[in-house]
């Protein structure tokens, strides 16, 4: 089976947590399946930037990038972060290799247009080439993607860490999307959380405002998932991590499983 996890929030803040997160990656890959990993690694990269002197502007969930920030989004996502979960993986008896969607030109991004609002540096995924991911997997490895992606520009651009995981999924064929998150799930209405979510209802949940901020990326890229092939897609609380391994084949209540119908 092939899985791409996507991990962010305090899973890559807090190292106990990070360390129960890489050891139930490292879990699925004894069992011999096929896990690529893609990180987020907003918190750092807000927390370096205010030390650069540098506040950030979110639009919709997506960071306003200049070409000052772009820089040091790719210097903190695909450096400290990525060798961080690197190493976290090492830790779990795991060799992982990290990545930016730059290496082998694995995952091209174009600028990404919001409601008419130019975001800067900021792109979506427009073209992938899975050949580096397979040959990691071949030699028994994990890839470890950070989220920023070369345009045919030759520019960097910040890809949303939700969407990089989505392409990562439909690029390789994923039997399942795993994203690991700080909420319990999506939360309904009346403000519990839904364990089951069927597409066509996203609209009504973000026209009425339900779902906003950074949880809107998130379902786009639920939404792109299910539609390309992937076979299943879960939100899933970070801290109960523990039930990744079991989430394909058993029915598990944790967070919030994202249906086609």
């Amino acid at each position: 089976m092939r899985v791409v996890v996507k991990v962010g929030g305090s899973a890559i803040e807090q190292p106990e947590l990070l360390a129960r997160c890489m050891r139930s990656v490292a879990g699925l890959v004894k069992e011999g399946h096929q896990v690529a990993l893609v990180h987020g690694g907003g918190a750092a990269l807000t927390r370096t930037l205010k030390q650069l002197g540098k506040t950030s502007e979110f639009v919709n969930g997506l960071r306003v990038t200049d070409a000052e920030t772009r820089d040091v989004a790719v210097m903190v996502l695909a450096g400290q972060v990525n060798k961080t979960v690197v190493a976290a993986l090492a830790a779990a008896g795991v060799a992982a290799v990290g990545l930016s969607g730059g290496d082998g030109v694995s995952f091209r991004a174009r600028k990404k247009k919001e409601g008419g609002v130019d975001l800067g540096f900021v792109g979506e995924i427009a073209a992938t080439d899975s050949r580096w991911l397979e040959a990691i997997w071949q030699a028994g490895g994990v890839p470890v993607l950070s989220s920023v992606a070369l345009g045919t520009d030759g520019q960097y651009y910040n890809v949303n860490a939700d969407q990089m995981a989505a392409a990562c999924a439909i690029a390789c064929k994923a039997n399942a999307l795993i994203f690991l998150t700080d909420v319990p799930g999506v939360r309904g209405a009346d403000g519990g959380v839904m364990r089951w979510l069927v597409v066509r209802d996203i609209p009504e949940l973000v026209s009425s405002a339900v779902v906003n901020g950074g949880m809107l990326p998130k379902l786009e890229a639920c939404r792109q998932a299910l539609s390309r092939g992937v076979g299943r897609v879960r939100i899933l609380p970070a801290d109960q991590v523990e039930v990744l391994p079991d989430f394909y084949y058993s029915r598990i209540d944790a967070g919030t499983e994202v249906m086609v119908q």
